[in-house]
């Protein structure tokens, strides 16, 4: 087999990064824009030694599974990986994801309801077969007794749920100015005017941003060349109360007309913030480190229940609020509190799950190393008069570690990569009762889970859900319990 040659597959599996995975003259295929029960013409794209990629050129049975994409630029743009496989289907693609994980990577038994029957066993790759079980008398972490994996919690609309669209601004072939999305693995923008997944009203910011750079002769930054003002538009919009904030990220420190900008945006019903983000680095990273408002405030304001959050141009906040309050109360829910606890909540971000901990606990401590983050934790603990929480800027080891403060529980939410090793081995010897780990990654999930584990905590449970409908993320919480604790 060889590049282009063209074959005949049944899929067979899913992939995690969302490719369709079948068979043919002896190799493992992953077949891009395929989903599991299709029988396709795949085109290859690349030859390894027993595995091949190729993409879907034919679909000559489609399987019961797909649905038609909602989004025009679905296929090129490739945000919405799975957005041609039915919504049950997609929380199905993610319950399997993190159970595999924990067996795979973990190397724990899962206790968990079985998927409805698909129409293809998959035998394919060893990433998919399950790890042999221990024998009766391994029972150091005591793996065997299983964790279990609950179904993944899904959204009743799976649609126009991100609270924050980030727009790329470039030229086409032609040299016209457009907005849209990278297409996979590359900087080439496919143009695009609406996305089906961003908050409602958003092609009416977008195509005013477009008509303020096109008629005031804007330029627009080249990545190649590294010249040109305008980089990316960024926007978020508060779900609870309708505030808006838009941010033009330009290459430079100002607009030939910032009155103009401002102007042909206010009157936006909602539209609380009107900013400039200066980023002259020659640099992936979207944001650049300063912010200057044109008009109105420097943050909106967003609610979670009862709990008002201030967010910033440069603030992480969860992209999905539906989700986002499912996510914080499992979270809550396996805390286990009681008013009587002493809480540390570790890369806290902004304070998000820090307040939601606050109402139950006794006290809650929250560390994140970046201090504009901890500034809004604080800002926003006060906004809600909520005096038993602290924040500590720093790395969470560290501060951890000096602080010497003992813990009931421990909140962890770290990003992909998950934690070091060296804070597992922290967390560990505070000893706390319950451990509750909020993952955007269910490998590195399953890694640090077989640490703790080697530390006496025992995953119990864990709840998948579904904060990015469409694609192939998954968030997930956590219970890890210590062996003995009551």
């Amino acid at each position: 087999m060889k590049k282009n040659d063209l074959v005949e597959v049944t899929i067979e599996d899913m992939s995690d990064t969302g490719e369709g995975i079948g068979r043919a003259c002896g190799l493992t295929l992953f077949v891009k824009d395929a989903v599991i029960g299709d029988r396709v013409i795949a085109g290859i794209t690349k030859v390894k030694k027993s595995y091949c990629f190729a993409r879907t050129a034919e679909i000559l049975k489609p399987s019961e599974y797909r649905s038609q994409p909602v989004c025009p630029v679905c296929r090129p743009c490739g945000g919405c990986q799975l957005q041609s496989l039915s919504y049950e289907k997609q929380l199905e693609f993610k319950t399997k994801k993190v159970k595999d994980c924990f067996k795979r990577i973990g190397g724990f038994d899962v206790k968990e309801e079985k998927l409805s029957p698909l129409p293809h066993k998959s035998n394919v790759m060893s990433f998919d077969a399950e790890k042999p079980q221990q024998d009766a008398d391994e029972t150091e972490t005591d793996r065997e007794s299983g964790i279990e994996v609950k179904k993944t919690l899904g959204m009743k609309n799976p649609w126009h749920y991100r609270n924050k669209a980030q727009f790329p601004i470039g030229t086409d072939k032609n040299g016209e100015i457009v907005a849209g999305f990278y297409a996979g693995h590359t900087h080439s923008i496919i143009p695009t005017s609406s996305c089906a997944i961003q908050f409602e009203g958003h092609e009416k910011i977008l195509k005013k941003v477009l008509d303020y750079i096109r008629q005031s002769g804007e330029s627009v930054y080249d990545e190649s060349a590294r010249k040109g003002t305008v980089r990316h538009v960024l926007m978020r919009k508060a779900e609870a109360t309708g505030e808006i904030m838009v941010v033009l990220v330009i290459n430079g420190k100002g607009l030939r007309d910032e009155r103009a900008f401002a102007d042909s945006l206010k009157d936006i019903e909602g539209m609380t913030s009107i900013q400039l983000n200066f980023n002259t680095e020659n640099t992936n990273v979207i944001l650049g480190k300063e912010c200057r408002v044109l008009w109105g405030r420097d943050h909106i304001t967003d609610k979670i229940n009862d709990i008002s959050y201030r967010i910033s141009a440069l603030s992480f906040y969860q992209i999905n609020p539906q989700q986002t309050k499912t996510l914080y109360e499992t979270a809550l829910s396996y805390g286990g509190l009681t008013g009587n606890e002493t809480v540390w909540d570790l890369y806290c971000g902004t304070g998000t799950i820090s307040l939601f901990l606050a109402k139950e606990a006794k006290q809650v401590y929250g560390v994140e190393i970046v201090p504009q983050a901890v500034e809004n934790a604080i800002e926003n603990a006060r906004i809600n008069g909520i005096e038993n929480a602290k924040f500590f800027v720093g790395d969470a080891e560290e501060i951890y570690e000096r602080e010497k403060i003992p813990a009931d529980v421990v909140v962890v939410d770290p990003p992909r990569k998950g934690l070091g090793e060296e804070l597992v081995n922290s967390i560990s010897r505070m000893s706390p009762k319950r451990i509750v780990y909020v993952s955007c990654d269910p490998a590195t999930l399953a890694r640090d889970a077989a640490r703790f584990a080697e530390n006496g905590y025992i995953p119990e449970k864990a709840q998948p859900v579904d904060m990015f409908p469409q694609g192939v993320g998954v968030e997930t919480v956590c219970l890890l319990s210590k062996l003995g604790a009551k």
